[in-house]
């Protein structure tokens, strides 16, 4: 099944249960998800959906993050918002893992001790193995860390 058939099948559970707020959330994402598909036209790959999952996400956690602290409405609906999308959301790689993929992008390059004259090689070669399943913040902060270190 589709992320789209998913969607669909959890906005029908939430409708029946009566939870607006998760049914609304729902069709928010339905709505991205179902736009994606008729801009690209023709369905969405599974990465793509989870691309547009994840983006949902960081415009959500954008809206929580810079809310005014006097509008608790807004990010109790971001908040909400996020806890639903999430269900929806790929699991990210870990440290350990984005690490192995960058040994091997290391080996592949012919790189023995990187520095930081060699980040810009190793993060164009690293971003498109890591793209949709790792954060790229993250995946630069560890690629930074191994610099460092040698």
């Amino acid at each position: 099944m589709s992320k789209v058939e998913v969607v669909r099948a959890a906005m029908v559970q939430a409708m029946k249960a009566k939870d607006k707020a998760r049914k609304d959330s729902l069709s928010m994402l339905l709505s991205a998800l179902k736009n994606a598909e008729i801009d690209k036209r023709e369905p969405l790959t599974e990465a793509e959906e989870n691309a547009i999952v994840k983006k949902e996400i960081k415009q959500t956690q954008e809206t929580y993050d810079l809310a005014p602290a006097d509008r608790e409405d807004i990010r109790k609906e971001a908040a909400e918002r996020l806890a639903v999308y999430k269900e929806f959301a790929p699991e990210d790689m870990s440290v350990d893992q984005i690490r192995e993929v960058i040994g091997e992008v290391l080996k592949e390059l012919g790189l023995e001790s990187p520095s930081q004259k060699d980040k810009g090689a190793i993060m164009k070669a690293l971003m498109p193995r890591v793209k949709g399943k790792a954060d790229g913040k993250t995946v630069n902060e560890t690629l930074a860390g191994m610099l460092n270190e040698s």
